[in-house]
């Protein structure tokens, strides 16, 4: 057990995601591994890469993607106004376990079996293409982005006071692995003056 996180304290910890990012798909599948060797609570909740990209001049494929990543979190931002924050983190499991390892694109079809399997109603499906809780999304999103600055992307944790992007990791740890590297984030992240740590991907994500 690390020094900032002693074994009779438990921290609460937010994680933001969008659920089209395969990156905070990664993150997401280490916190759950945080979760069972760290006294940690995580509150899920939702930012939005197309909100983020708002304005933005892009390449028409990221734009069109950016367009296409609106249903996901609208769904689940409708699925926690309607009927309450515990069902955003089995329907983000059940979203993204299609998406990014089952490496399924029938969004539509996606969004109706996440759906189904977590016992939601069918109905919240026509919230992919509503504004109806845009304003809900928007400020999640910026309670987010607020933390950390508009430089960043997808996910974002805060944690004791401190919050950061990232980190972005392949394969997911696991165990004490994924203790080792919490501690390490947590400990880095809450330093006084540290900003960025970075390396170039050389390769994509392993969902395995």
């Amino acid at each position: 057990m690390s020094e900032q996180t002693p074994a009779t304290e438990r921290q609460r910890v937010e994680f933001w995601f969008d659920p089209a990012c395969p990156w905070a798909w990664m993150t997401s599948r280490w916190m759950g591994e945080v979760e069972q060797v760290r006294p940690v609570d995580v509150e899920w909740k939702v930012m939005s890469l197309a909100v983020l990209n708002e304005g933005r001049d892009l390449p028409e494929d990221y734009r069109a993607a950016m367009d296409r990543a609106w249903a996901a979190v609208r769904v689940v931002t409708a699925a926690k106004e309607e009927h309450g924050a515990e069902h955003v983190k089995p329907l983000y499991d059940a979203i993204g376990t299609r998406v990014h390892p089952g490496g399924r694109t029938d969004v539509e079809a996606v969004l109706a079996e996440s759906l189904a399997e977590v016992g939601l109603p069918a109905e919240l499906l026509a919230a992919k293409d509503s504004d109806a809780h845009d304003a809900a999304l928007r400020a999640s999103h910026a309670e987010g982005i607020d933390r950390v600055g508009q430089d960043v992307g997808t996910p974002v944790i805060a944690v004791a006071g401190t919050a950061f992007f990232g980190p972005v990791v392949t394969p997911a740890p696991k165990g004490e692995d994924a203790a080792r590297l919490w501690d390490g984030v947590v400990a880095v992240a809450s330093t006084p003056g540290f900003y960025e740590l970075k390396r170039t991907r050389d390769q994509g994500p392993v969902f395995d």
